[in-house]
């Protein structure tokens, strides 16, 4: 599991070597499996104890890939992965990184959201017995917080406290609602992809889940279920209990990046407000989201054929998601094109469950709804999506609901109709697929092959019936984005997250497309290309965090100001590299062969009964 490069830092290879991670009394024998030479096996007394044969990590991968492909179901490679994970962690992020776009799907979305509604039932068959995997908090031991802490510190390796953890309660999954422990799969998940796409270090990963209990009935009620069997707190009692243990956290991992997920529309900005400042934080949902699909579309408004003022933009759903997009592409009106913030507000409407969201429709609007209220809608109260469509002509429709097919055959030819003369943006944001407002399939049909699309979750390619040709959708997945600023952020090691930080990701993102993907019009680059992509954009986040006087590691000050006044991520600008070089170099990998697994594994002492010559000759 331990990566080529140097030995210090995020690179500093790691070696899978929680104590429950393995049976084995090495750490070193667990990750090599059956790559470990004879001379190891015989000082491990494993001979005769294992098959005779000693493999290459290709071979290893190549079988664990046969075995992948022979599961018919995606829950079945689910688990199945999700077990060689805690067995061998070096094999499978060989995997991963080489079947990235066929295993992404099955750690992340959609498979996750199937994973975390039947998290009870296949829990203790997704790693060995007593692995320790992360962290399960209880509402009734918020007290002992300092002792979990302290538990978790002694089930890992000396030199591996977490620099990341992914944080949820559970409370609003995807778009499955009240999930509670089951939550878990979420930041087991994200963690995985910041590995996959970012290189961030896997032994120094943190997955917690805040076991607040559910609101959801069926859980209650089930036998099997994992977590606290009550109703959720009040949300003083929320509060009380989440700042204690995000306190307890940042002060034993005081540089430990803190990533808020999944929490309740109103949680998670609550709790965004209260930590941005005070520690190195990040709620993906509001910021990540925002960010993924403001990169999509400023490639779309780059070929949409209408000027960015004109762009009337219109969002089904104004949860957390929804709100936190508009505000980034509000900056991104602002910045990038001079606009006023009044009148880059005023290009944005909002429908929610009550209808158009306006300051004059009688009911009490939510905190974060208030900025985007319509004042100029002269009494007018649009009751549905389809009304909304009619008064506001949006060009570019926006989806974050959560309603299956919300974007009906109907909606979508009207957005068509509409914008005759100009490319219809159509982003149905919402994941996993059974949640997503329309498949692109529907949309390239229903505007005559003419949309700009981004989606949530991954659809397939379609084919252009009358011309054969091919179209690749773009999938606004925030993996192209989260990863590089928590790759950043531990690199950096900033104050604090700034929205110009954030912002710089996503305009390097929408710049990292390459000549092929350019000329094929796709909107966001090839989800095989994400580690170099996330590269650029870590780096794109560290000379903004520079500039901004925020950053505090000494390495990567000094390497911006040896490239100078870098702000362009254009092809044609400046990209930084000497951060960019630097940034490369900390990136995790894992091991090609055994020895390099051992050369670089900080925590591999020699076996008192292996000779260097042995060791090195086997």
């Amino acid at each position: 599991m331990l990566a080529s490069g140097a030995s210090s830092g995020i690179n500093s290879g790691t070696s899978s070597a929680r104590r429950s991670r393995s049976g084995s009394p090495d750490p070193l024998a667990s990750s090599a499996g059956t790559a470990l030479p004879y001379a190891r096996r015989s000082a491990l007394h494993l001979k005769g104890l294992v098959p005779s044969g000693v493999e290459d990590f290709d071979i290893q991968e190549k079988r664990a890939l046969e075995q992948l492909n022979m599961k018919s179901t995606n829950m079945e490679k689910y688990m199945f992965l999700s077990w060689l994970r805690t067995t061998n962690l070096n094999l499978f992020y060989r995997l991963v990184l080489h079947n990235l776009k066929q295993i992404a799907p099955v750690i992340y979305t959609p498979t996750v959201g199937q994973a975390c509604q039947e998290y009870s039932h296949i829990y203790p068959f997704l790693a060995p017995p007593n692995a320790v995997d992360g962290l399960y908090i209880p509402l009734d031991e918020i007290d002992s917080i300092d002792e979990i802490i302290s538990n978790y510190r002694e089930s890992i390796a000396e030199g591996d406290e977490p620099e990341i953890t992914v944080i949820t309660d559970g409370s609003r999954i995807l778009g499955l609602g009240d999930l509670g422990v089951n939550g878990m799969g979420i930041p087991v998940g994200k963690l995985q992809l910041y590995v996959a796409a970012a290189g961030l270090n896997p032994d120094r990963c943190l997955p917690i889940v805040l076991d607040f209990g559910t609101d959801t009935k069926s859980y209650l009620e089930d036998p099997l279920y994992l977590g606290l069997r009550q109703h959720r707190p009040s949300d003083s009692d929320f509060y009380a209990a989440a700042n204690k243990v995000i306190a307890a956290l940042h002060a034993a991992f005081p540089s430990m990046f803190i990533q808020f997920e999944d929490f309740s529309t109103d949680h998670a900005f609550g709790l965004l407000r209260e930590w941005r400042q005070k520690a190195l934080c990040f709620n993906d949902d509001i910021q990540g989201t925002g960010c993924v699909i403001l990169g999509g579309f400023i490639s779309a408004v780059q070929q949409a054929g209408i000027p960015p003022e004109e762009q009337r933009i219109l969002f089904l759903g104004a949860g957390s998601a929804g709100v936190g997009v508009a505000k980034q592409l509000v900056d991104y009106f602002i910045i990038e094109h001079g606009i006023p913030e009044a009148k880059a507000k005023a290009m944005f409407w909002f429908v929610d469950s009550r209808g158009m969201i306006t300051a004059d429709r009688g009911d009490k609007l939510a905190e974060h709804k208030i900025y985007f209220a319509r004042h100029d809608n002269g009494g007018a109260q649009c009751k549905s999506l389809e009304d909304t469509l009619e008064y506001v002509k949006p060009t570019a429709l926006i989806g974050l609901s959560t309603i299956h097919k919300a974007f009906s055959e109907k909606i979508l030819r009207r957005m068509n109709e509409m914008n005759k003369d100009a490319r219809p943006i159509i982003f149905p944001l919402s994941n996993p697929e059974t949640k997503a407002e329309c498949t692109f399939e529907e949309a390239m049909r229903c505007t005559d092959n003419r949309v700009l699309f981004a989606s949530g979750t991954a659809f397939p390619e379609y084919v252009i019936p009358e011309t054969g040709e091919e179209r690749v959708p773009g999938q606004g997945n925030n993996m192209y984005v989260f990863p590089p600023i928590g790759l950043g952020a531990v690199l950096c090691k900033p104050e604090w997250i700034t929205d110009t930080m954030i912002y710089a990701v996503a305009k390097a993102l929408a710049s990292s497309r390459n000549d092929d993907e350019i000329g094929r019009n796709e909107l966001y680059p090839r989800i095989d290309r994400i580690r170099e992509v996330s590269a650029r954009l870590a780096a794109a986040f560290i000379r903004q965090a520079v500039r901004e006087g925020l950053a505090h590691d000494a390495e990567y000050i000094d390497l911006v100001a040896q490239d100078g006044d870098c702000k362009g991520t254009a092809p044609d600008g400046c990209h930084g590299e000497r951060v960019l070089a630097a940034v490369k170099k900390r990136m995790w990998h894992p091991a090609e062969n055994f020895e390099e697994l051992r050369e670089c594994c900080p925590h591999h002492h020699h076996h008192p009964n292996v000779s260097e010559h042995a060791e090195q000759s086997s």
